[in-house]
């Protein structure tokens, strides 16, 4: 039976199956293997290299990368250590590994168990990694703070908070405004479809870490999501866009989320944060967060736009711009960007703004 490849498999053009080393090889994130099919569970197809779903059925051989995840609407699972009789699909991109916890509404569900056959290995008999492959396809040519393109991060509260889509229809304001985007996620799990919606709205170049290889960025240390960001950064600059929009999966208390918000590093490339929140409440501590960072806030939106009530509390108690998805898509966005990095210039003294200092 041909095997279904799941997309963080593409680009892999020839490879024999190993089932000798099954329980004398330790994964490591991004490595290529083949699994059986046990049962369905959450995950009842994966996206195939093309980004369509390819349904999957009990019985189906598939290839996936092992890889950890953190997401906390759904699945929590790590790269395992040792051989195991059953893995599980942690991402519908292609990851998989050992589930550790689930969404308590998951759980009639449960998540969809495979088995291993074997693993893709190259000529020499040496495991695929798709990591190591996208190393030598994309090298870091050169990477300079000094760029044309102002880098705005689209942060949030939490996962579902409306990141992705304050970065979709913030490139569509600024796309009409006749501003060249670019788009980029620089964590989270393998899944293409934020970086396609992110285009198809606006962004004429859109990439994430899979693009790179990477199953997921959960547990990266700060070299190599460093080292990522640089490569991905490369990869944008040369398109000479206007602006860059970087996406950072989930909410500022998730582990590479503090991590690059707390580098200095990184930060010094930024030049502001358009942050996403699921309520009012959350949109308020988000601020003091970043305020006590000293990170310039350029705007708040996110799923609390979508009740006036929410929005309302946030506009009483902040004079940063409150920007639902009309006003990210209206070309005005770009004026608001303007200004509020003319105010930060201005500026110097931490603001005083809101019921939380």
């Amino acid at each position: 039976m041909k095997p279904k490849r799941s997309i963080i498999c593409k680009g892999i053009e020839s490879y024999d199956v190993d089932a000798s080393i099954l329980k004398t090889h330790k994964p490591k994130a991004g490595d290529i293997a083949l699994f059986r099919v046990l049962n369905i569970g959450k995950h009842s197809s994966i996206q195939s290299e093309n980004g369509n779903n390819s349904y999957i059925y009990p019985g189906d051989i598939i290839m996936m990368a092992f890889g950890s995840r953190y997401a906390t609407g759904q699945f929590e699972g790590y790269v395992p250590d040792e051989f195991l009789e059953e893995y599980q699909i942690l991402g519908k991109g292609g990851a998989i590994g050992k589930l550790a916890s689930m969404n308590y509404r998951l759980l009639k569900v449960g998540p969809t168990n495979c088995e291993i056959i074997g693993y893709a290995v190259d000529e020499n008999g040496a495991v695929i990694n798709t990591k190591d492959l996208n190393k030598k396809k994309h090298p870091v040519k050169r990477f300079s703070a000094k760029r044309k393109g102002k880098l705005i991060l689209s942060l949030g509260s939490s996962m579902d908070s409306g990141k992705t889509t304050t970065a979709a229809y913030l490139s569509r304001g600024l796309s009409l405004a006749g501003k060249d985007v670019a788009y980029i996620k620089l964590t989270g799990t393998v899944y293409a479809r934020d970086r396609s919606y992110v285009r198809d709205t606006g962004a004429r170049y859109s990439i994430d870490f899979s693009t790179l290889g990477y199953p997921s960025t959960f547990l990266c240390s700060h070299t190599e999501l460093f080292g990522l960001f640089k490569r991905l950064m490369t990869m944008a600059e040369d398109q000479n866009p206007d602006y860059i929009i970087m996406e950072i999966a989930d909410g500022l208390l998730q582990r590479e989320t503090a991590m690059l918000i707390n580098s200095p590093q990184f930060m010094k490339y930024v030049s502001g944060v358009f942050f996403s929140a699921g309520d009012s409440m959350s949109a308020m501590h988000g601020i003091y967060m970043l305020e006590k960072l000293g990170i310039k806030i350029l705007a708040l939106s996110g799923l609390f736009t979508a009740s006036p009530l929410l929005e309302r509390e946030v506009r009483e108690n902040t004079a940063y711009p409150v920007l639902n998805l009309s006003g990210l898509e209206d070309p005005n966005v770009h004026d608001i960007i303007t200004q509020q990095l003319e105010n930060a210039r201005n500026f110097k003294k931490e603001p005083v703004n809101h019921i939380l200092n």
